[in-house]
């Protein structure tokens, strides 16, 4: 299986190294605090060699799908794990349930804010809209995990919900990570509570105004709304 794995991701690879830029790939690697190797391709470019890849030699096959993903989250080139998460968004309406697997691997292995935001607001998202039975285990198990990053997700599935958003759900969650000191989950704490106010200002402004958490998750929770003018 491996054998095709590779042979399959082999003309990317060509691809994106002939298109690499190591000044960008310094650039890069800083940007994420060193935690990561790049090829030193922007978005947009990579993006693009993506696309007209998949163009050419098409998804792997629904079967292939999770040693793939392993196989790019197992190589150093960050460019690599975004294209996987990509690939993973196409293949939301052709899997089962089973793909939540697939799903926490990527939360948990090499996390960092450039993939588990990706993660859990689209992919992670569009699961739990076609199967809501598994929102809430799922979600209660993330966030008894101590795991950041599972319970960053925990919050942030929600973030293009709009008026399908679960309130009472993300106030609870919010109520148990109160008191966490980590950067990333009061600054998620912040960010689902502004997404949300664009659909229920009114919700939002009376719940930060009396929630149990810090002023910075405040600042970010009603930074649209002030920049609107609307409180």
């Amino acid at each position: 299986m491996i054998d095709q794995v590779e042979a399959y991701i082999k003309p990317l690879l060509s691809e994106l190294k002939a298109h690499g830029n190591p000044e960008e790939a310094l650039k890069m690697k800083r940007y994420l605090k060193d935690q990561f190797e790049f090829f030193g391709i922007r978005a947009n470019e990579r993006r693009n060699i993506c696309k007209s890849f998949l163009w050419e030699y098409g998804l792997p096959k629904t079967g292939d799908l999770s040693e793939v993903v392993y196989y790019l989250w197992d190589q150093p080139q960050r460019e690599l794990q975004h294209f996987a998460m990509e690939v993973v968004e196409k293949f939301l309406k052709k899997t089962d349930d089973q793909l939540l697997d697939l799903l926490e691997f990527m939360i948990t292995n090499k996390s960092w804010w450039d993939t588990v935001d990706f993660i859990a607001a689209r992919p992670v998202g569009v699961f739990f809209k076609q199967y809501p039975e598994l929102i809430k285990p799922v979600t209660e198990n993330w966030m008894e995990s101590g795991n950041i990053w599972l319970q960053r997700s925990a919050l942030l599935f929600q973030l293009k919900y709009k008026q399908d958003t679960d309130f009472k759900l993300m106030k609870k969650y919010i109520g148990q990570l109160s008191d966490s000191k980590e950067f990333f989950i009061r600054k998620a704490i912040g960010w689902v509570l502004r997404e949300y106010s664009k659909s229920e200002s009114q919700l939002v402004v009376g719940y930060v105004k009396t929630a149990t958490i810090s002023n910075f998750s405040k600042k970010e929770a009603l930074k649209w709304l002030n920049r609107k003018q609307m409180i």
